[in-house]
């Protein structure tokens, strides 16, 4: 080993999963808030609450197809006797009501329609039949069942009261949201802005995608992976031009993108190599670096600091690697500066479905597969578990987290999973 290695090794300190994520949550910056049309929304998160300007519904609401009526007149309604009362009025949905319902009467409403005044409640078309015309001109209505006060009517407020608050600051605008707020005639909407995340790939092995193989390089996947993980987790992406193992060159890349966009991410030269050349940035740079070792497999050497409030992600140049040090602090980071209420990333419990899965003294994240088995989850290794194969994140669903163990993990044991 070099004199090189050595001090790299020396200098590192690593950190648990968890310690790296506080330090990820506590340096991130929240993005400036921007209001956008509601299309433009999905996906992003609320900078202000959402208050109800009035009660839902703020009408009297028919929960069905039938005849509004007062539930006092068929008390003594059945299939044997019906009880017969004129249809006074008809009331399809969004209409209101010509005239209030009288002792005797009904009206003829629809699915979400006002129900007037006088009326009680909405008795199905099922349980009734209609009449021909009496001599007072009206159509009749046959009652054969009685209903009682309230059935099939929304009163006014049912679902929410006017102030009361629909949705928080923070929240993610998914499909639900997006319904809430066009309810509440939300046209534009305060969002915080999505982060401008620059992406570095540095390594002489790297070819372009279009690029032609040659015999010992390889194109750069990280950056297309990296990029569309900065899309999904809500950011938009940056492709700059990929810096060979030049620290110089490399070193000044970063700083460039430091000064102008909300992010970096870099991919390669992490590692204690003669060509890993983050390190080397790290410890001559003006910023903050928050650690450069963190006790997981794969991606032990990630590295993360910031300048002048903007964050650098160093990840591995191995694909698995790169992809658990996105989906683990990068993830996180890109909400937390969105406003996300909850940023840190959530997981869930599984049955380890494989036995004799191998460990070290360090987290593991193994690329497995969650199935659904006679009402319990089990999560199973999608197969070998280099950090440098790429094909097994293409079948991976989730990520098992292995606890650090000297003896490995049984199957049947109760293991933490990320849901990918």
């Amino acid at each position: 080993m070099s004199g090189r290695k050595e001090q790299h090794t020396f200098m590192r300190q690593a950190i648990s999963v968890e310690e790296a994520t506080k330090h990820v949550l506590e340096a991130v910056r929240l993005m400036p808030t921007e209001v956008v049309p509601l299309a433009e929304c999905c996906g992003r998160f609320l900078a202000a609450d959402l208050v109800a300007p009035q009660p839902v519904p703020h009408f009297r609401r028919s929960g069905m197809d039938g005849y509004a009526l007062a539930a006092a007149d068929t008390a003594k309604a059945s299939i044997q006797a019906p009880v017969i009362l004129n249809v006074v009025d008809n009331i399809p949905a969004g209409t209101v009501p010509q005239r209030a319902v009288r002792a005797g009467e009904c009206a003829r409403i629809m699915t979400g329609a006002a129900v007037p005044d006088g009326a009680d409640a909405v008795i199905p078309y099922e349980k009734t039949a209609e009449g021909g015309t009496n001599t007072e001109g009206f159509i009749t209505c046959f009652v054969k069942a009685p209903v009682s006060p309230g059935d099939n009517v929304s009163p006014i407020g049912m679902e929410m009261e006017a102030g009361e608050t629909v949705l928080r600051a923070g929240t993610r605008i998914g499909q639900g949201e997006m319904a809430l707020l066009a309810m509440f005639g939300a046209a534009a909407v305060q969002v915080h802005r999505r982060p401008r995340v620059a992406i570095i790939a540095t390594g002489a092995e790297l070819l372009e995608v279009h690029d032609a193989l040659q015999p010992g390089r390889i194109r750069n996947s990280n950056g297309s992976m990296i990029a569309a993980a900065v899309t999904e987790f809500g950011g938009i992406p940056y492709h700059l031009e990929q810096v060979a193992d030049d620290a110089e060159r490399a070193g000044q890349a970063i700083m460039n993108a430091l000064a102008a966009y909300d992010a970096v991410v870099s991919t390669g030269g992490v590692s204690v190599g003669d060509h890993d050349i983050v390190y080397d940035i790290t410890r001559s740079w003006d910023g903050d670096l928050k650690f450069n070792k963190v006790m997981m497999r794969p991606g032990s050497p990630t590295t993360f600091g910031v300048r002048q409030g903007t964050p650098l992600f160093a990840l591995s140049g191995n694909p698995a690697a790169c992809y658990v040090g996105c989906r683990l602090f990068l993830r996180p980071a890109l909400r937390g500066m969105m406003g996300a209420e909850r940023a840190a990333e959530p997981r869930m419990k599984a049955v380890l479905a494989a036995d004799d899965v191998k460990s070290d003294r360090f987290t593991r994240f193994v690329r497995g597969v969650l199935t659904s088995r006679e009402g319990r989850l089990e999560a199973a290794p999608v197969g070998r578990d280099m950090s440098s194969i790429t094909v097994s994140l293409r079948d991976a669903n989730c990520l098992i987290c292995l606890p650090g163990s000297p003896h490995g993990h049984k199957a049947g044991t109760l293991v933490d999973v990320i849901v990918l």
